[in-house]
């Protein structure tokens, strides 16, 4: 992700808003210290992003995983209720 100096930030925020709203987020800094994170309204938030393999371990998945309810599917299919 993109650092902008305070400096630069306070001299170029309307360039800056106008590539935040358009998902370009940036850290503006001071004197290298990250300071905030500028993203554009409507972002996820990262307590809202899904973690991949959050339920390792609590839950198993059957061996015919993939050919449960192939019986059903296949009438749907053919046509038959």
């Amino acid at each position: 992700m993109r650092k902008i100096n305070i400096h630069e930030a306070k001299t170029h925020l309307s360039r800056l808003v106008e590539q935040a709203a358009a998902g370009e987020s940036f850290i503006i800094a001071k004197a290298g210290k990250p300071l905030v994170k500028v993203v554009p309204l409507g972002a996820p938030e990262p307590a809202a992003m899904r973690r991949t393999g959050f339920l390792s371990g609590q839950i198993t998945v059957p061996d015919d995983f993939d050919r449960m309810g192939g019986a059903a599917i296949e009438r749907l299919f053919d046509g038959e209720p």
